[in-house]
């Protein structure tokens, strides 16, 4: 089994005093049905486990009474012989989002209070973002899965917590890694590059460390992407959903990564796919990192709501995009254009399963910062570089001109520090 932050969580929850129903969300196949039903097998003595998308008759359970009392007794009827025993059995309602009713019900549950209850979804951000009502506002607390960050992915790989504190303690002290860790951990983030955390992905490579395998999965994983869109989008948005979907290698490509409407389609503005866009990232498919007017706090305050850039929420499967021979390339170092955009993609998938919004700068087109950050509750400037050659004009011009106290470059070199800017690893960003 995988080793997964969200076990960690999920045992927080349940030994939480005032704890309510915990819904949890994130994209398809990123592990949340098997983390579930682990943490079922390990912490309860029995658990009551209904997919409303395989099995659409238990929806039955939500169409009339929806109080706590009558929910629980309509289940043990269908479940006759697994004893239900409050604080002892978890109800676990698996893809709720088909059942808008049982979301519903979540409030009087978390009311009835004698049952642990979680329900998970892949797509509980499309579905139901225009039927606000049936949320349970106020009565359920949410825990966000990703597929694997860094850490998770060097689990898997045999490095322990001691491996990583080893590394940590060069990190907190500014000092440069000893070689062989750091060639080490470099080798490991261009495999994590290559092989994404997918679950699944992720497995398949321990076990057989075959990549023609690990590609078919990331295929098969897109193509599974591409079949919610088809089934869950509405019908004038499918096509267009699609053409953002399949534009994004093309967006990325460009020096100025801004996503243009008109790559997806040449007819295509913000009035008529925004909405199209909209639902790639209510899905979790892809994150929208935003352009900043100003470097002040918050900095949330100051986005530009049209400008912005779209990366990938897995970057495994966002090299699967740009076809097998990328895997190749990224090891040898020849990825062209390419490689800037995956670098910024790994960096902008990694902040966000951190749970930091993503954001750049951009001033007139001669200064351009990758990421901003707020580190150590200061405004901070961080730039990816792909290439060997370091330097950064652009975090020197942003210490010197916009009163932004530091500057972070993340890349394939040790660690050094020059005045105001410093040079981690790129597989430093685990730590930030």
């Amino acid at each position: 089994m995988l080793r997964r932050k969200a076990m960690d969580k999920l045992i927080e929850w349940k030994n939480s005093p005032n704890k309510m129903t915990l819904i949890v969300r994130g994209a398809r196949q990123v592990g949340k049905t098997y983390v579930i039903k682990e943490f079922a097998r390990e912490y309860y003595d029995n658990y009551i486990y209904i997919n409303f998308e395989e099995n659409p008759q238990f929806k039955e359970i939500f169409e009339d009474n929806l109080s706590g009392e009558e929910i629980i007794s309509q289940i043990s009827l269908r479940f006759n012989s697994i004893i239900i025993e409050p604080k002892k059995t978890l109800i676990i309602f698996d893809e709720i989002q088909t059942c808008p009713n049982a979301i519903t019900a979540l409030k009087f549950l978390t009311i009835y209070n004698k049952y642990d209850v979680i329900a998970s979804g892949s797509l509980l951000g499309v579905l139901h973002k225009d039927e606000p009502s049936s949320y349970p506002v106020g009565y359920v607390e949410y825990l966000d899965m990703y597929s694997l960050d860094f850490e998770e992915f060097c689990w898997a790989n045999g490095i322990n917590d001691a491996g990583i504190q080893f590394v940590k303690k060069y990190y907190d002290g500014r000092r440069p890694v000893p070689s062989a860790t750091h060639n080490q951990f470099v080798d490991l983030f261009k495999l994590y590059i290559i092989v994404g955390g997918m679950p699944k992905v992720v497995n398949e490579y321990i076990t057989s460390k075959n990549f023609q395998n690990v590609f078919k999965l990331q295929n098969d994983i897109i193509e599974d992407y591409k079949a919610d869109i088809i089934k869950y989008a509405a019908q004038g948005e499918k096509n267009k959903i699609r053409e953002c979907f399949n534009s994004i290698p093309i967006q990325l490509a460009k020096e100025n990564k801004k996503f243009q409407y008109k790559l997806a389609n040449k007819n295509a503005t913000t009035r008529n796919y925004g909405d199209a866009l909209a639902w790639l990232v209510d899905a979790r498919v892809v994150n929208r990192c935003y352009n900043l007017k100003s470097l002040e706090k918050p900095l949330i305050g100051y986005i530009n709501p049209h400008c912005f850039k779209i990366y990938m929420a897995d970057t495994g499967l966002f090299v699967s995009m740009l076809g097998n021979d990328a895997a190749i390339d990224i090891m040898n170092g020849n990825l062209g254009i390419y490689k800037g955009a995956i670098y910024e993609n790994v960096i902008a998938d990694l902040l966000n399963k951190k749970g930091m919004k993503l954001y750049y700068f951009n001033y007139r087109s001669s200064l351009e910062l990758d990421f901003i950050v707020i580190y150590n509750h200061e405004i901070t400037a961080l730039e990816v570089k792909s290439a060997d050659n370091t330097k950064s004009k652009s975090l020197k011009s942003a210490i010197e001109n916009w009163n932004i106290p530091m500057g972070i470059k993340l890349s394939t070199k040790n660690i050094s520090v020059n005045n105001n800017i410093i040079n981690y690893p790129i597989y430093m960003v685990m730590f930030l």
